[in-house]
């Protein structure tokens, strides 16, 4: 085993890629192993394929670390051996700052997203991130069988003069290969698809069918063709309105990025791009290489759509044999395909976005002598809207209205409910009615679309069933307080806060809306006074489990709210948020809604949330 401390600077990326491979090929110097640690490998015991995979995974790992942690890094590289797996190296990256989670790494001049955790999961036999008191460690395990023979980088040139953060260009005098990396025969790419071609197409599908960004798609299409199939690379992107965009260029000489980034966006695709490759001019100011080389350009194309262009280059003269001009048109049909998947999804999601946000109020009503806060987390991954839905509106002559509902299931049904029950709230609502004939039309209008629904193939939908609670609030000018007329139909009920640290129930729960159309509803009346509050949660928050706990069990909610005596209606919603999360130790499995109504005391002062103990 060999380590090393790295800063967390632009250099590290580059220092800890020359140490994996200095360790991994016998060429570490002696004075780098510290006493008591295993001796470097002797030069040739590693295959190169699995020495470069981990150089590449070693840089995306550290760029991370030193972009999202910013301490000092430490690099730790190992070889295994087992009789039946060969030789297997395992590299670890351990960064000081263990509360900031794994992200993907960035450039630090264009802002490209890295995507480390997606060529690890591809690239590694195993991979996985261990939390510490004071540190947090990312490890993958490369294993002889992972390189052969499919997304190993096979006798990939040495990027010399490393400095540079990925994708960035640095200054560096003495632009010379390493003697020990010979420079590769133009035939190379020809016999490299001969050998490997199939696997390494299966795999690219595999690892480009799960994006749903396109600029993902480009970033590792990019990764995985550059130093196979080419040089370096660079991928436009049709966008409406906008034209070819340059989105992703790669060079196996970090330091070139840059500059061959700025080349090619002088010179975008102006002709027609034929299936097979269509010769391209070479970029001459240096950015590819001063030499000369060969590049060709391949569209890309997928259900008579151009999504973009495929530009590959390499240094001499490139054998376009009729096996590489297949793999490389495989190659872009899947990255075409992945780019037009990718934004059908970003379709879908914007479209959904859009209309879950007619779900939900854009503002709530402030209304005057009253505190109001909400925090509102959906349970759906990617969604704005869930069951879950609140609103707060004037009613007029000194009347507010709040309601915090629920619908029953989280599907895009769920959400076309909350739409529903919201807007005939404020209708009725501002049709004069009260608390229980708003509940009582409500209920009839719910039962009535239940019996009338149907599926998309023409059967009886089930029932839904809504949960509400819903209130008034009455304000006079010049007096302090509030008037509160509240009822629920199903929903738990709200708790009152008085300023002695009492808290009681503010009314008791009917029935759920939309099952019974004769069910009746009562309002509870009461003083809202200085100083007290009104917390009104969804079942997200009471229903929060540890074990064979709820977070309501023997009062559970009202201590959490007693705890928060004192704060301001935001804070103490928030304070009430995180008692949630905290409570159970996996993820949040519900809409988590939580409102608060608070009638400020004279000159009160607000304080922070204390820490709460965990409950037995």
């Amino acid at each position: 085993m060999c380590s090393k401390e790295l800063p967390a600077n632009q250099l590290a990326s580059a220092q800890a890629r020359r140490f994996v491979r200095e360790v991994l090929t016998g060429r570490l110097p002696s004075t780098a192993t510290p006493p008591g640690q295993d001796p470097i490998p002797a030069p040739g015991t590693v295959p190169q394929g699995l020495v470069d995979n981990a150089v590449l995974l070693v840089s995306e790992l550290v760029t991370n670390a030193v972009v999202y942690a910013g301490t000092d890094i430490d690099v730790v590289c190992r070889l295994e051996r087992h009789p039946n797996a060969g030789v297997a190296v395992v590299v670890e990256v351990a960064d000081r700052h263990p509360s900031r989670g794994v992200r993907g790494a960035a450039d630090a001049r264009h802002g490209e997203p890295g995507y480390g955790l997606q060529l690890v999961s591809a690239l590694s036999q195993a991979w996985g991130v261990t939390y510490r008191r004071s540190e947090k460690r990312v490890w993958f395990r490369l294993e002889t069988s992972s390189v052969e023979p499919g997304l190993a980088k096979e006798s990939a040139p040495a990027r010399t003069g490393e400095t540079g953060v990925p994708g960035t260009a640095q200054a560096v005098p003495g632009d010379v290969r390493p003697p020990e990396q010979p420079v590769r025969s133009h035939g190379y790419a020809a016999e490299w698809v001969d050998r490997s071609g199939p696997s390494f197409l299966a795999e690219t599908s595999e690892l480009l069918a799960g994006q749903l960004d396109q600029a993902m798609v480009a970033a590792l299409a990019a990764q995985l063709l550059v130093p196979r199939l080419a040089d370096w690379c660079g991928i436009w992107l049709r966008t409406q309105g906008r034209g070819l965009q340059l989105s992703r260029v790669w060079h196996v000489d970090e330091r070139r990025i840059v500059p061959l980034r700025e080349e090619l966006e002088r010179m975008p695709p102006s002709a027609e791009i034929r299936a097979g490759g269509t010769p391209w001019p070479w970029p001459e100011s240096g950015g590819a290489d001063r030499a000369g080389g060969s590049a060709f350009a391949f569209p890309l194309t997928v259900r008579d759509t151009d999504v973009g262009v495929l530009l590959l280059g390499r240094t001499g003269q490139l054998q376009m044999t009729d096996a590489v001009v297949r793999m490389v048109d495989d190659v872009a049909r899947r990255v075409a395909q992945a780019v037009y998947t990718a934004r059908q999804y970003a379709r879908q999601t914007s479209i959904s976005v859009a209309l879950q946000r007619r779900q939900l109020p854009t503002t709530l009503a402030r209304i005057a002598g009253i505190d109001s806060a909400i925090v509102y987390e959906p349970h759906g991954e990617g969604q704005t809207v869930g069951g879950d839905f609140y609103d707060i509106f004037p009613k007029g002559e000194g009347r507010w209205c709040f309601l915090l509902g629920d619908v029953q299931g989280k599907d895009p049904e769920a959400m076309s409910v909350t739409g529903l029950a919201r807007h005939l709230v404020r209708l009725l609502a501002r049709e004069g009615h009260g608390v229980e004939s708003v509940l009582d039309r409500l209920n009839t209008a719910m039962a009535e679309e239940s019996a009338e629904a149907l599926t998309a193939d023409g059967e009886q939908a089930a029932t839904r069933f809504l949960s509400l609670l819903y209130g008034e609030l009455a304000v006079e000018p010049g007096v302090a307080g509030a008037r509160c007329r509240v009822a629920s139909a199903g929903h738990p009920p709200p708790l009152h806060l008085f300023t002695d640290g009492r808290v009681e129930p503010a009314c008791e729960p009917r029935m759920l809306l939309g099952i019974d159309e004769g069910a009746e509803f009562r309002a509870s009346a009461f003083d809202l006074a200085p100083g007290e509050t009104l917390l009104c949660v969804t079942d997200g928050v009471t229903e929060r489990r540890r074990g064979n706990w709820q977070l309501d069990d023997d009062d559970g909610l009202a201590d959490v709210l007693r705890q928060g005596m004192g704060l301001g209606a935001k804070a103490l919603a928030e304070h009430v948020r995180r008692a949630a999360h905290d409570f159970g130790t996996g993820p949040v499995e519900d809409d988590l809604s939580v409102l608060v109504l608070q009638a400020p005391a004279v000159d009160a002062p607000t304080r922070l949330a204390p820490k709460l103990p965990p409950r037995a």
